[in-house]
C-alpha cells in the first residue's frame, strides 16, 4: 500500500494487503455499507476502499501470487460453506469443481466431513481427490448421482439447474452462485430448497479469515497459469477459451 486516505486507521503506508476488488460497474450488487469498490485490480496501481472485510493484511506466509489467486475464490468458498450448512456425513455434489471456487471449497467440505462428488476431466481427477473429493465424475447430467443432500452449482446456467435439482433427495439444498438469481419454480420440484449466494459483505467471513485458512494449511491454493501484466489480455482469452484448474494469476 503506497497511500492511505484520511480517516483510514487499519492500514499504514507500506502494508502488504490482499483482497477482493468490486468494479464500480457492479455497485448495484455490492454490499451497501462497505462495498469495497475499486478502480480495478488488473493494474500496476489501484485504489480501494479500506473499510471493508474484503481487504486485509497479507499474512507473512502467503505469497502475493497465492494471495491474488485465493482472495475471491476463498471468500466465495467461505460463503458457500456457511450457506450450505453441510453436516458430517452428508453427500455434496460440486458442479464446477475445477474452477477457482471449486478448488477452494473442496478441502473445506472435506474438513466438514462431507462425502464430496466433484465434476472434472480424467486429467483433473488426481488433483481433485487430493483437494478432498471422494469421487470424480464427468460433466454430463447423465453421470450425476441420486439422493444427494447438497448440490453446489458453481458454473451452470439457469436452464441446466432442473437436471441438477433431480439429483437431490427430498429436503435437499441446491446452492448456486451464478447470476442472475434463479426462480425456485424453474427446478420443477417443491420439495427441495434453492439458495442463491452472492456474499459481497463478508457475512460468512472476510479476507482475514481467508488468509488465516491459507496460512495454517486448511485452504490450499491452486494455480494453473501465471502471466506477466503485459500478458493480461492473453490471460483473459485463456480463461474463456481453455480448460483451467484453479486460478490464472497475473503478476507484476
Amino acid at each position: 500500500m503506497s497511500e492511505v486516505g484520511p480517516g483510514v486507521t487499519a492500514f499504514q503506508v507500506g502494508d502488504e494487503i490482499f483482497g477482493e476488488a468490486v468494479p464500480r460497474a457492479m455497485r448495484a450488487v455490492a454490499d451497501p455499507s462497505r462495498p469495497s469498490l475499486s478502480t480495478g485490480s488488473l493494474a500496476e496501481y489501484a485504489v480501494f476502499e479500506a473499510d471493508t472485510p474484503l481487504i486485509a493484511h497479507r499474512p507473512a506466509g502467503l505469497s502475493a501470487p497465492d494471495a491474488a489467486a485465493v482472495a475471491t475464490a476463498g471468500l466465495t468458498a467461505l460463503s458457500v460453506i456457511g450457506s450450505a450448512e453441510v453436516k458430517e456425513g452428508e453427500s455434496v455434489l460440486v458442479v464446477g469443481a475445477t474452477g477457482g471456487v471449486g478448488t477452494a471449497v473442496l478441502p473445506l467440505l472435506a474438513a466438514a466431513g462431507a462425502r464430496v462428488i466433484a465434476t472434472g476431466t480424467p486429467a483433473d481427477a488426481d488433483v481433485l481427490r487430493e483437494l478432498g473429493a471422494s469421487e470424480v465424475i464427468g460433466y454430463a447430467a447423465s453421470e450425476y448421482p441420486a439422493d444427494i443432500d447438497v448440490a453446489l452449482n458453481l458454473t451452470l446456467t439457469e436452464d441446466r439447474l432442473p437436471a441438477l435439482a433431480r439429483t437431490l433427495r427430498p429436503g435437499g439444498r441446491l446452492i448456486t452462485i451464478i447470476f442472475p438469481p434463479p426462480a425456485p419454480e424453474i427446478l420443477g420440484r417443491d420439495d427441495v430448497e434453492l439458495r442463491f449466494l452472492l456474499d459481497l459483505g463478508g457475512e460468512f467471513g472476510g479476507m482475514r479469515e481467508v488468509g488465516a485458512l491459507v496460512a495454517d494449511g486448511r485452504l490450499p491454493v491452486t494455480i494453473s497459469g501465471r502471466y506477466t501484466l503485459d500478458q493480461g489480455p492473453q490471460a483473459c482469452v485463456d480463461l474463456v477459451r481453455t480448460h483451467t484448474l484453479g486460478k490464472l494469476v497475473v503478476t507484476m
